[in-house]
């Protein structure tokens, strides 16, 4: 049985896709084994750090992870994050202050632009420092590299030499791909203009491979300059230099998102020419806005990290990550309460798990093999029914449902609880509260309040939440709520009810579509509370 099997045994069986991803390494390193592999990820800092940027990092550490567990652990790893901030800015951002500033330093490269931001020497710094803050903030294990540093330090100097001594070979590559009038002038090499520091987008005239040079017209006073290819006076158009990194740092692995696949395909040709073999890795499907379009850093539609933490646990957003990598997902406000108790319920499932089961719940990946013991009374969806019942707008008032319903629970003993709690007021506030909708009950529907009205009464003020869930289900057994799929099946074999039922005590009582199981947040409620909204619901549509 798999219990008796060790981790790397149920690794190389698991169809878990970060394993999936860890065994082209493995065979990547038999055919050409290494003292260590190296794992990328790239960042354009042209706009603020994005739920995607952190996405690719996160879904990478899986895969290092599992890498890790295939191989005992004996192959050294590194994880680099890599910054395009060599890149030259082609238009402003929608997202930043100071646009018309920041607009006189197009085409620059985003290190030499002021930070628009005030807080950085430079555009490029300032998002660096965000992207970084943010993956120290999750503890990943990373090394932040700079494109301009590279460039500046010499570290790129050798391969740049290689690509000029190549030049045909990557012109051959890249010309079929380009539109006829961009073919005519396309060059791998973009000089940097030493008067202006703009990112020239000229013609290289001449190159010379022995002297590791290259010549250009100047664009304003026509004078021919002939300009070192390395130590940061030029830098490579980005399919070429995508192919250039990951020969001179050697790169095993980097994923990228499905819009990059000819991308991929044309750097790994590159990388071919240069006589190194291309990164190992994935296209993942990209992360649509609430209109079903691609996020992009530079509009700043869609989540940002601040966003999705200011509702919810960095855990939750690490298990969006994890799933379904290839499907394309909705990446908008309305992902965060499943994805919350999703997590939870992963979480309570492991420990009843075998050894060969949880190395497919995404707990495992998410927590790099160690998840914490589960200890969450309540869920997300519980708190924020309680917020729309009690219009609670501070924690106290939530934490005396929780301490009544779970005695001995306080913020101090379940503190990540205490999280929830402030996370579902934040949720409440700005999504559910502008939302709230109650309608009027139909003359069938009030009745059937009034009943399960009297029948709440009638209970014990300790009555559980399975035998409040009865009375709630006994009630709704009428018309017009009865099923008539024949798909809810009953214990008793009585007639079952439709969700209809349900459906209706949430939007007449809570102004919501939808919430937890009933007899649940009436137990935490409270039987009077509940009675008292029945009350108030029947007052309002009198």
């Amino acid at each position: 049985m798999s219990e008796n099997q060790n981790p790397r045994e149920l690794a190389e069986q698991s169809n878990a896709w970060p394993f999936e991803e860890a065994r082209k390494i493995v065979a990547r390193l038999k055919r050409k084994p290494k003292d260590e592999v190296l794992f990328e990820t790239g960042y354009g800092p042209s706009g603020l750090p994005h739920i995607g940027t952190f996405g690719e990092v996160a879904r990478t550490t899986m895969v290092r992870h599992a890498f890790r567990v295939l191989t005992d652990d004996k192959v050294r790893t590194r994880l680099i994050a890599f910054s395009d901030d060599m890149d030259g800015l082609r238009k402003v951002p929608d997202n930043v202050p100071n646009r018309e500033m920041v607009a006189q330093h197009l085409g620059k490269p985003l290190s030499r632009i002021p930070d628009p931001f005030g807080t950085h020497p430079s555009f490029a710094a300032h998002n660096n420092a965000r992207l970084r803050a943010f993956l120290d903030q999750f503890g990943f294990d990373y090394e932040f590299y700079s494109s301009t540093e590279c460039y500046a330090s010499g570290r790129f100097d050798a391969t740049l030499l290689k690509v000029l001594e190549r030049f045909d070979e990557v012109m051959a590559i890249m010309l079929p791909s380009l539109r006829e009038e961009r073919a005519q002038t396309y060059s791998p090499f973009l000089p940097i203009d030493p008067r202006t520091g703009i990112v020239l987008q000229v013609p290289i005239v001449a190159h010379d491979a022995k002297a590791g040079t290259v010549s250009y017209d100047d664009p304003e006073t026509r004078e021919r300059i002939t300009t070192p290819v390395t130590g940061g006076r030029t830098k490579l158009q980005w399919k070429p230099d995508w192919a250039m990194r990951w020969v001179a740092l050697g790169v095993d692995y980097e994923m990228a998102g499905k819009d990059l696949i000819d991308s991929v395909k044309l750097s790994g040709e590159i990388c071919r020419a240069l006589g190194a073999a291309p990164p190992d890795g994935f296209n993942y499907e990209l992360f649509l806005d609430e209109k079903g379009q691609k996020i992009s850093k530079s509009k700043g539609n869609g989540l940002t990290i601040d966003e999705w933490l200011r509702y919810a646990s960095p855990e939750s957003l690490s298990l969006f990550m994890y799933r379904e990598p290839k499907a394309a997902k909705r990446l908008y406000f309305d992902v965060i309460p499943r994805h919350v108790d999703e997590y939870q319920q992963f979480l309570e499932g492991y420990e009843r798990q075998d050894g060969r089961q949880r190395l497919s719940n995404p707990v495992w990946h998410i927590h790099s093999g160690h998840p914490p013991k589960a200890d969450m009374p309540i869920s997300f969806s519980m708190l924020l029914t309680l917020v729309a019942s009690s219009n609670a707008e501070n924690a106290e008032t939530l934490w005396g449902f929780i301490g009544r319903y779970r005695p001995g629970v306080t913020p101090r003993t379940h503190p990540k609880l205490d999280a929830l709690v402030r996370y579902a007021i934040h949720y409440f506030r700005d999504f559910v509260l502008p939302q709230k909708r109650f309608r009027e009950p139909a003359e069938a529907e009030r009745a059937a309040l009034l009943d399960l009205r009297d029948a709440l009464s009638q209970l014990p003020d300790d009555a559980a939440a399975e035998q409040i869930q009865d009375v709630v289900y006994e009630v709704g057994r009428r018309e017009p709520f009865l099923d008539k799929t024949g798909k809810v099946k009953t214990k008793d074999g009585k007639p079952g009810v439709a969700l209809d039922w349900f459906n209706m005590l949430y939007q007449v009582l809570l102004g919501q579509e939808k919430g937890p199981r009933f007899g649940s947040f009436v137990a935490v409620y409270g039987l009077k509370n509940t009675v008292d909204m029945i009350d108030g619901a029947l007052a309002r549509s009198a």
